[in-house]
């Protein structure tokens, strides 16, 4: 089992910055918007629109919204048109940060977060610079207190599951892309609820940092996640055990 426990940490602080549930649910309309848009309505017949579904289903958010996002993407409610982008850079201590973007100003969120690197001590980078030291996979957190472990790890491996590992209270369930649909499904028929499910960009080796460097870093992510562009912010800190969030 490899430890992914540091990407259970990297996702409840991203929990914490997107405490905001309404700015979190604006995010996953836009996402669903696109997805619907690019895929069609019917997430049986459209794995992105799927997954998004799955990811905002997992944050709580009401079917009525899902809905109405659906009908938004698809023209039945207005439409929207995004474009999504993709920036990378760096924050104080060398932390690489890889910023993803759904914008309908191309110009304004370029610039935007530019300002918010320069301004909190780090700087973009060029493309590709930040990209290669991520890989995308599907993640599914449980609390390891509600769910028993065995079954879980027999559930989850038996749909496709990559690995499980329980550190820290929680059971993270790891998965390729593909594969992420059909472990939350399988996990979600067995009863079991979830803390969070999600796909995206996991690290392949993470920069260890101390406390002073961990706040300049966490306040160029709480920067970066509060502009309404932005969708996902991914970075490779490891905290100091005893960091506390703001």
């Amino acid at each position: 089992m490899s430890g992914h426990s540091k990407w259970a940490t990297i996702k409840h602080a991203k929990g914490i910055a997107d405490a905001k549930r309404g700015k979190l649910f604006t995010k996953f309309i836009k996402e669903i918007s696109i997805a619907a848009r690019m895929g069609g309505g019917d997430p049986n017949s459209n794995p992105r629109l799927r997954t998004v579904i799955i990811k905002a289903r997992a944050a709580n958010m009401p079917k009525d919204n899902i809905e109405r996002a659906i009908k938004k993407g698809t023209g039945e409610d207005g439409a929207t048109s995004y474009e999504e982008l993709v920036y990378e850079g760096y924050a104080p201590g060398g932390v690489a940060v890889l910023v993803e973007v759904l914008t309908d100003n191309h110009n304004r969120a370029a610039a935007d977060v530019r300002n918010i690197f320069t301004k909190s001590g780090g700087n973009l980078g060029t493309s590709g610079s930040v990209s290669r030291m991520f890989q995308r996979k599907g993640t599914i957190e449980l609390d390891a207190e509600k769910v028993n472990e065995d079954e879980v790890m027999e559930t989850a491996l038996e749909a496709g599951a990559d690995d499980i590992v329980n550190e820290d209270g929680v059971i993270t369930v790891t998965t390729a892309p593909d594969a992420f649909s059909a472990v939350a499904d399988a996990l979600a028929a067995k009863g079991f609820e979830t803390l969070s499910a999600d796909v995206g960009m996991v690290p392949d080796a993470y920069t260890a940092v101390d406390k002073d460097t961990a706040a300049k870093v966490q306040k160029l992510i709480d920067r970066l996640e509060d502009n309404d562009d932005v969708q996902n912010v991914y970075h490779t800190a490891e905290y100091p055990e005893d960091f506390e969030m703001e």
